[in-house]
């Protein structure tokens, strides 16, 4: 990326997203130190006839944040702004990672109620592409949020909330960079709690059988299913009275070493080099799985180092329908010749009322499918998404996927409201780019 001081434009090299499959060389990088330098750095671009893009840290698959014109790192506008214990929230400006979101709020005896599984994202670009993790009552980050502010494509600042212009605050919180550049989020955070994790290995057969149970019985339950194997590591989230007992030394490494980062890396490695070997080694690492149970604070249990790069498509499935397509897609990898070395994962979210979430209005659960970066993905991908379209599945806005507009408006039903509040905030597209206009329409 071409530096760029805070407040300052200057010109620009390729920027990459982090799995490399999206590049994109912008005219000019602003790195704003205030609000105010973003709303000039946005008049700016106007008068000059280019588009605008704000750009996190590039852990989306697409090219939501990809532009030819004024891309905006959010890096300077970061920290908290305000804690207000009696709302029970906390205000951040936009280009907060999340990481050091979750370590301040700790600091302070306070928690998000829900994650996604990393924290390497900014606050601004883990909500607009709804990021989440799993819940059988609490939602994804966005729905978390309960106040944003935005720069629109006139440079004003405009503050949303239920009260405060709410049809914005409606369609916002997970807006894919279509209707203005976030400058702050609002969050409810609750007084920091324990999680008790439950691992437990377990047979793919049981597991879809017992989905439901498992289901209502956990606070947040999820599992992933090893291709070309039989076998399922279950993990349930639980609140728990404490105290702080984190993994041990073995079972840490295990987890974070074997199964995430540095052996997985390299027998990722081995298997894009000679994909004949991916089976026998996805059952040797399936049966390398032992349960552990261990408590910390919520941070610590939903989230974990993430090194091994991958490229990933997600769809949000009615919840009743995920058996079946997950059963669907076992049989599809058995009968192809497809050598995936990357488990597939289910999570759930409870139906919110965000305009463009992948759970709005409907009990949700998520298939996600992985493949190592570097290789080749298409065929694999394409088979997973014909199935997931079948069950009327909704795409993750930021991971890999084929769908446009008129698609989306057969699966979203508040589809139209999204694009007529985008025609009035942003009528000449400042920003837009080739990914809005495929998934949102001209």
């Amino acid at each position: 990326m071409g530096t760029a001081t805070a407040g300052r434009s200057s010109r620009a090299t390729a920027w990459h997203n982090w799995a490399g499959n999206v590049t994109a060389t912008p005219a000019r990088v602003v790195t704003p130190a205030s609000v105010g330098e973003l709303q000039e750095a946005v008049r700016r671009a106007a008068e000059d006839g280019l588009k605008v893009k704000a750009v996190g840290t590039g852990h989306s698959f697409t090219a939501a944040a990809a532009t030819d014109g004024v891309l905006v790192r959010p890096q300077a506008l970061a920290g908290i702004r305000e804690i207000d214990r009696t709302a029970g929230t906390v205000t951040v400006a936009a280009g907060t990672v999340l990481k050091d979101l979750n370590t301040a709020l700790a600091r302070e005896g306070l928690s998000l109620t829900n994650m996604g599984d990393i924290m390497e994202q900014t606050v601004s670009g883990a909500t607009s592409t709804g990021t989440h993790g799993t819940g059988r009552d609490s939602a994804s980050i966005a729905a978390q949020i309960r106040a944003l502010e935005l720069v629109t494509a006139d440079g004003r600042l405009l503050t949303c909330s239920e009260k405060e212009n709410p049809d914005v605050f409606a369609a916002a919180r997970i807006g894919i960079g279509a209707l203005g550049i976030v400058t702050a989020i609002t969050f409810a955070v609750e007084p920091v709690f324990f999680l008790t994790a439950r691992e437990e290995p377990m047979g793919f057969d049981r597991v879809t059988a017992e989905f439901e149970q498992h289901f209502a019985e956990n606070e947040h339950f999820e599992f992933y299913w090893f291709p070309h194997t039989g076998n399922c590591n279950t993990k349930r989230n639980n609140r728990s009275q404490g105290p702080a007992a984190p993994p041990g030394a073995v079972s840490a490494w295990v987890e974070d070493e074997l199964l995430s980062n540095g052996v997985f890396q390299a027998v990722n490695s081995l298997g894009r080099a000679v994909p004949a070997t991916i089976p026998s080694i996805a059952r040797i690492a399936s049966r390398a799985l032992s349960a552990r149970t261990y408590t910390d604070i919520p941070y610590k249990v939903f989230t974990s180092p993430r090194r091994v790069r991958f490229v990933e498509m997600e769809y949000a499935l009615p919840r009743e329908r995920v058996v079946e397509a997950l059963r669907e897609l076992k049989s599809m990898v058995d009968r192809s010749g497809l050598r995936v070395s990357f488990p597939v994962e289910v999570r759930t979210a409870p139906a919110d009322d965000i305009a463009l979430s992948t759970a709005s209005g409907r009990e949700t659960a998520y298939i996600a499918v992985h493949m190592y970066k570097g290789t080749p993905y298409q065929a694999y991908f394409t088979a997973a998404e014909r199935i997931f379209t079948a069950h009327g599945g909704r795409p993750h806005w930021g991971k890999v996927h084929t769908r446009d507009a008129e698609y989306f408006a057969g699966v979203y039903p508040r589809f139209g409201e999204f694009t007529a509040l985008r025609d009035r905030l942003d009528p000449d597209r400042l920003f837009g780019n080739a990914y809005l206009r495929r998934v949102l329409g001209a």
